[in-house]
């Protein structure tokens, strides 16, 4: 196309210390100040040591830091090359996870590749951000008035949404969801196409919950009175909310959080792991980190309207939006707001997977940040008339 050649001719040549030079080393403090608390609230729910949870999340942060740095310096000719393989790699996994997944607590949502567990589904949201941005650069804000120009990108969200709701992952497929709505929002939608879309979801709610497994019922049923069932599925978020509060103020201090330590609290190091922040570390410290989290995505949409080329814009968009929705469906989770959905926190939450998947993302947004420059203006409205 020939916004993607303007791209290539525009695009600064950089040398690998230039390059390094432009990273936002503060955004990278920032991500790395969220791990160590990560780190540090794994040591506690870990009992007071390192193993069994926070030395392996240090590994692979590790891991995910130099990832992360490398893929900065890739530049966007690159990743639009990029977008189609990794989009179509994403869905062949996912296909892969119901025919030959692990189950964990009633869902296949991972697969064993050379020994590691890898959880498809958190790949596939960074490969839905590549595949829409890549379409959506090649078409003009004119043709984004046409409904049949939304189709492609319309199947190219439905279809992981789906085969992950299969596996099955509600909370994942809500937020794939969500990006995808929020890339087309970004990219030009208009309002009335927006309106029209949103007339048939009263009734697809009605039939996305008639066709909810049992468990998934249960976890709504839970939500709106768990108080029915104490000990069974109403523990986790009594627990929950017992711990949240009895932070009060300050804290109960660290290492001495009542329902953490003495292992009342379900799911600690993953799912309720905001929960021990707060019993610890009080209301202070739990308003702390949401800052910290809110820094990080601001940070990230800060680098997504200094982007000079759509591509990019696209990009550092959907990969903040992707943590913020991480952010918001955990945090709405642990706090009782909506029902449980098996969400990590980012960065603090005990995974591989999300880990590392978090970590590329935050690599393709600083690369956008990295080759801001790649196209001026005057060259970007001059593409999208050559494409009218």
């Amino acid at each position: 196309m020939k916004f993607h050649k303007r791209l290539l001719r525009a695009e600064p040549s950089f040398r690998l210390m230039s390059k390094l030079w432009r990273i936002s080393w503060l955004y990278i403090l920032l991500i790395c100040t969220l791990a160590g608390v990560g780190y540090v609230t794994l040591y506690s729910a870990g009992g007071g040591t390192p193993y069994p949870f926070a030395a392996p999340q240090a590994a692979r942060f590790a891991v995910g830091l130099v990832m992360m740095i490398t893929i900065a310096m890739l530049p966007p000719r690159m990743l639009i090359h990029a977008a189609a393989p990794m989009y179509v790699l994403s869905l062949i996994l996912l296909v892969a996870v119901l025919r030959m997944g692990h189950v964990g607590k009633g869902a296949e949502r991972w697969l064993i590749i050379g020994g590691l567990q890898v959880q498809p589904s958190e790949f596939a949201k960074i490969a839905l951000v590549l595949a829409l941005s890549a379409w959506f650069s090649r078409i003009s804000y004119a043709r984004m008035g046409n409904p049949l120009w939304l189709i492609p990108p319309a199947l190219i969200v439905l279809v992981p949404v789906g085969l992950v709701l299969k596996e099955p992952n509600l909370g994942t497929a809500v937020i794939i969801g969500g990006i995808g709505a929020s890339l087309f929002f970004a990219a030009g939608m208009r309002l009335w196409q927006i309106v029209l879309l949103l007339l048939p979801v009263p009734s697809l709610i009605k039939f996305a919950y008639n066709h909810l497994h049992d468990y998934q019922r249960a976890r709504i049923t839970t939500f709106l009175h768990p108080e029915n069932d104490p000990l069974g599925a109403g523990y986790n978020i009594i627990q929950s909310k017992i711990a949240l509060g009895s932070g009060g103020m300050w804290g109960q201090g660290y290492l001495h959080g009542s329902q953490g330590q003495l292992n009342f609290l379900p799911e600690k190091q993953t799912d309720f792991i905001f929960t021990m922040i707060a019993e610890e570390w009080g209301f202070v410290g739990a308003a702390a980190v949401i800052g910290l989290l809110l820094m990080i995505i601001l940070g990230g949409m800060i680098m997504a309207i200094r982007c000079r080329n759509r591509f990019g814009r696209l990009i550092a968009l959907g990969i903040s939006m992707n943590f913020f929705f991480y952010c918001l469906v955990n945090l709405s989770m642990v706090m009782g707001a909506i029902p449980v959905g098996g969400v990590p926190l980012p960065l603090v939450s005990y995974g591989g997977s999300a880990m590392l998947n978090v970590m590329l993302g935050f690599g393709l947004l600083l690369s956008t940040w990295v080759h801001r420059d790649s196209v001026d203006d005057e060259d970007e409205e001059d593409a999208n008339k050559d494409l009218i």
